[in-house]
């Protein structure tokens, strides 16, 4: 039985047997939706989800962490949350907080730190693969995760996220904005959609795998940094995998908050990829394009360093 078959599976009875999971997930049903599109013309789903207060207002600081227990470990969870057990060290639980209608949490059962080794691009590569139904997700540390404390993917069901439709055409990746270019798919950068980041794009798992490498040796070697601060949205369309890195500069916007003018957003991967969870109704009613992309601006990595980036993912080094 594969790993989607089981997944609705897990689905179908935390639905049936979980009151807060049937109550979370109807509620989606319900749930306000508009749409914005970015002044370059990339479109935006703003979702109104109260719910998820508990990831935007987290507090991640060492000290909180050290304070609460993880709500990943086993330990620590209600007796009523299963799990499917994936590649051994990996459990796939029904995420009980949803923005999406099927939305998963995929996380090492052992207590590590959420940090991408290049034996973690490899597991996110196959979820991608063995989940065709949606995109895998990785927030890092100071990215959006709300657990950093404990290595963990997260997954939701294709077609809510509109920057994975917008970058599917071939089209719109000019040469100049290719870094490695071949038959059977390619490497590039771009920030068209109003945002920095890197496209990884292959028929073979294996060259995805090689793309997504670099990148993440590229970002390490330009910034200094073992564990770079970044976004990464995994998923295959048709007979290509599928890869969007986005290296962050900076965890949180200058105009975080719950304070009048202020946004109660911590933005991650699915704000990444368009599509922004909001808890309060003001933020949803109020925010325009040009502040989100005020954000984008403000969180993503500066230029020089973006540019360093490049120039070492283009020569032979990498």
């Amino acid at each position: 039985m594969g790993l989607q078959v089981e997944v609705e599976q897990l689905f179908e009875r935390q639905l049936r047997e979980w009151p807060l999971v049937q109550r979370n997930y109807a509620a989606l049903d319900d749930m306000a939706v508009r749409v914005l599109t970015l002044p370059c013309g990339s479109n935006l789903v703003l979702q109104f989800n109260p719910e998820r207060v508990r990831s935007n207002a987290a507090a991640v600081d060492a000290a909180s962490l050290a304070s609460r227990p993880c709500f990943l470990c086993a330990e620590h969870q209600p007796s009523a949350q299963e799990s499917i057990r994936w590649r051994e060290h990996y459990k796939v639980q029904v995420n009980p907080y949803p923005i999406f209608s099927r939305h998963l949490t995929i996380s090492l059962q052992e207590h590590v730190p959420q940090q991408l080794s290049p034996q973690r691009l490899d597991d996110m590569v196959h979820l991608a693969t063995e989940l065709p139904g949606f995109v895998v997700f990785y927030n890092g540390a100071q990215c959006g995760a709300s657990a950093p404390h404990h290595f963990h993917f997260q997954a939701g069901l294709k077609g809510l996220m509109p920057l994975c439709d917008e970058v599917d055409d071939e089209a719109l990746w000019p040469i100049d904005s290719r870094i490695d270019s071949r038959d059977d798919g390619f490497l590039g950068f771009s920030q068209r959609w109003g945002r920095f980041f890197f496209m990884a794009r292959a028929q073979s798992p294996t060259l995805l795998l090689n793309y997504m490498a670099r990148i993440m040796l590229a970002m390490v070697r330009a910034t200094g940094n073992a564990h770079p601060m970044v976004n990464v949205l995994c998923w295959t369309a048709g007979e290509h995998g599928n890869a969007l890195f986005f290296p962050r500069g900076k965890h949180r916007p200058s105009c975080y908050g719950d304070g009048p003018g202020q946004l109660l957003v911590s933005p991650a991967s699915v704000e990444m990829g368009g599509l922004w969870t909001l808890v309060r109704k003001s933020d949803y009613d109020d925010v325009t394009p040009q502040r989100i992309q005020q954000v984008y601006d403000e969180l993503m990595v500066d230029n020089a360093t973006a540019v360093r980036m490049i120039e070492m993912l283009s020569t032979n080094e990498l």
